[in-house]
């Protein structure tokens, strides 16, 4: 069983900034993503912030986030790197396996990375993140670096009226499926 304990709060600016940008999305009435909750058993409370501070995981999770976008389903997953490599051993098997099984039912599955050094967001297609997975497991190297993604998918803030525009990445992802 999987323990959790505070080690400050990773990736919560992504979650956030990913948050924010779902209730945009939403109050467009362009996308309705909800956070997937992770089922976790508190062992350890501080009394007095009330802030859980050891847990177990009840079960392996799947994504991070889950929805519809103007009636296509998506699922995708947000991935926090510090440096330009990025680790494969960040994203788990039963992830995975979760996101081959949604395309196989006509989702579309991605990843939302930030790469903090560069301050720098991007789309991962499934099929290219796929393509790295593959790599990895049959010998090759266990991370692919920042130079090795296409820049035409790092997401460019501050051009839409939302914090993030990953449903830009996403009408591109749809138009190359097409």
């Amino acid at each position: 069983m999987a323990t959790w304990n505070s080690r400050g709060l990773r990736g919560s600016l992504l979650e956030e900034v990913i948050n924010r940008t779902n209730e945009q999305y939403r109050e467009k009435n362009l996308a309705l993503i909800q956070k997937v909750p992770t089922p976790i058993t508190p062992i350890r409370i501080d009394k007095e912030s009330r802030h859980i501070t050891l847990a177990y995981f009840e079960k392996k999770s799947t994504v991070d986030y889950i929805g519809v976008v103007q009636g296509v389903p998506v699922c995708f997953d947000a991935k926090e790197c510090h440096r330009d490599a990025f680790p494969l051993a960040n994203i788990h098997e039963h992830q995975v396996r979760f996101m081959q099984d949604f395309e196989a039912q006509g989702g579309v599955a991605f990843l939302l990375l930030f790469f903090a050094e560069r301050d720098a967001f991007y789309y991962l297609r499934f099929e290219e993140m796929m393509r790295f997975w593959e790599r990895g497991v049959s010998g090759g190297r266990k991370h692919f670096r920042f130079e090795e993604l296409d820049p035409g998918w790092i997401l460019e803030r501050g051009r839409d009226s939302v914090l993030l525009p990953y449903l830009k990445g996403l009408k591109r992802d749809l138009e190359l499926r097409d």
